[in-house]
């Protein structure tokens, strides 16, 4: 199945493709999103930035199935692109679905997850306080510190979290984190997530399939039933060429959207215990990883990074590398965190980075938990 996607010719013009898209990503990353999101960001509200970036998200990966069903339509036939557009829709679902209900398990032991009755506590409080009334099951995984929720309605649902992570933080600032991990839950984020990654997805396979399409056409002989196969074929593949560098910009715009349920989330995690607990707890991740090559190089290869409360966005130049030496003990005072997280809020980021990152950078985060009031 997969040879028909990328036979030889076929991955000669992908890797056209992938230079153009990616000459598209640092472009739109670099240039076009930041000054697009610095104009717009303080007009919108952060419900109504997801509302915004979800509609422009499916609308553009709507106009780009369009695109292709319309070409495919003219010169393939109706019937055949209606099926055709089914099946691989069917395909990319199945495949993913597979992905997701198996993951749960394949976590629980690439992690060596365990459950765990004192952290179920803190996990059952914290839902309390979010009025979450079936709480997730508590987690205890080997790896370092970090927390991320995960499950579905098959396996159940978890919430994990690194003894690391445990021993690093004190109890407010753990009851933050995990509301962080229980907002994903209560904002259905691992299914909403689920679709919205299957949109780039279709988009991608069908320009793939017209731009295979295309070099068939055009290797086909003028004939008395099809006399334009030459020119037919160069448009197949001219659309699809279209058709791939639009998914990756519809996963750019993904990637917006994961980065807002961060923030959405982050909200969760300061309303369950303080804005500033979260903050002092995202700050202490940030200064760990900045000190522990290995740790942050474990993390970085992990294929569920974008699951974790903490992934890497920098922030320019390093901004606590002097830092490296400040975590020899797991515990730090309030006062020295609170310096670094001044420090923090100063810094810039870098945009091509964040655009190109499920997780907002560290100093945003931190800004944004400034903004949060909370009703008494």
């Amino acid at each position: 199945m997969l040879l028909w996607f990328y036979d030889p010719f076929t991955m000669i013009a992908l890797i056209i493709v992938y230079i153009i898209g990616f000459l598209v990503l640092m472009v739109t990353a670099g240039y076009i999103a930041p000054k697009v999101a610095r104009r717009f960001a303080s007009r919108f509200s952060l419900s109504s930035s997801m509302l915004l970036i979800g509609l422009l998200t499916i609308g553009s990966s709507i106009a780009g199935i369009s695109l292709v069903a319309y070409v495919l339509i003219n010169y393939i036939g109706a019937e055949f692109t209606l099926g055709f557009i089914i099946w691989l829709v069917i395909f990319i679902v199945i495949a993913n679905m597979f992905t997701y209900i198996l993951s749960p398990y394949m976590i629980n032991l690439l992690y060596g997850a365990r459950h765990d009755e004192w952290l179920q506590k803190v996990v059952d409080e914290v839902a309390l306080r979010l009025g979450l009334s079936n709480p997730p099951k508590a987690m205890i995984v080997n790896m370092p510190p970090n927390a991320f929720a995960y499950g579905n309605a098959l396996s159940g649902r978890y919430v994990a979290a690194s003894r690391e992570l445990i021993e690093m933080l004190n109890e407010d600032e753990l009851r933050a984190v995990i509301g962080h991990e229980l907002g994903h839950h209560l904002h259905r984020d691992n299914s909403i997530m689920l679709f919205m990654g299957l949109l780039p997805s279709i988009i991608y396979y069908l320009g793939v399939s017209l731009i295979r399409a295309g070099i068939i056409y055009s290797s086909m002989r003028l004939t008395s039933e099809r006399k334009n196969s030459g020119s037919g074929g160069f448009i197949l593949a001219i659309i699809g060429i279209l058709a791939v560098v639009i998914s990756f910009i519809v996963q750019i715009l993904v990637l917006a959207f994961s980065r807002l349920r961060e923030y959405y989330a982050d909200t969760t995690g300061a309303y369950a215990s303080s804005p500033s607990n979260m903050q002092r707890a995202l700050a202490k991740l940030h200064i760990y990883y900045e000190g522990s090559g290995r740790a942050r190089e474990m993390v970085s290869t992990s294929k569920l990074r974008t699951m974790f409360i903490y992934a890497f966005t920098e922030a320019v130049a390093n901004p606590l590398y002097h830092y490296g030496s400040f975590y020899r003990s797991p515990k730090i005072d309030d006062a020295s965190i609170d310096e670094v997280i001044q420090e923090l809020k100063n810094k810039e980021v870098n945009s091509m980075q964040e655009f190109l990152s499920t997780h907002p950078p560290i100093p945003k985060r931190l800004r944004f938990l400034d903004e949060l009031v909370f009703k008494a």
